[in-house]
């Protein structure tokens, strides 16, 4: 089963939450917040090689996002 591309975003890290999860203000980047962007946080939380190598994340941190599909979590998997 082919996995499908998963969309990146930027964002800024706004609060930090029990068991290694995030509240992330995305980067509009230019973009409307009219066009399907809402203004409230993003509920995210650590991907496996960020918890393996202990890098650890704090509040006002930029990271790069990778959004589920389905709206819902995103999953942090690089911080800039």
């Amino acid at each position: 089963m082919a996995a499908s591309k998963a969309e990146e975003r930027t964002g800024v890290v706004v609060e930090s939450l029990p068991n290694i999860m995030f509240k992330v203000a995305l980067d509009t980047g230019g973009l409307v917040s009219g066009a399907g962007e809402s203004d409230r946080p993003l509920l995210a939380y650590l991907s496996g090689k960020m918890r393996l190598h202990r890098i650890r994340v704090l509040v006002g941190d930029k990271v790069l996002l990778e959004l589920e599909p389905y709206g819902g979590k995103a999953r942090i998997i690089k911080r800039l």
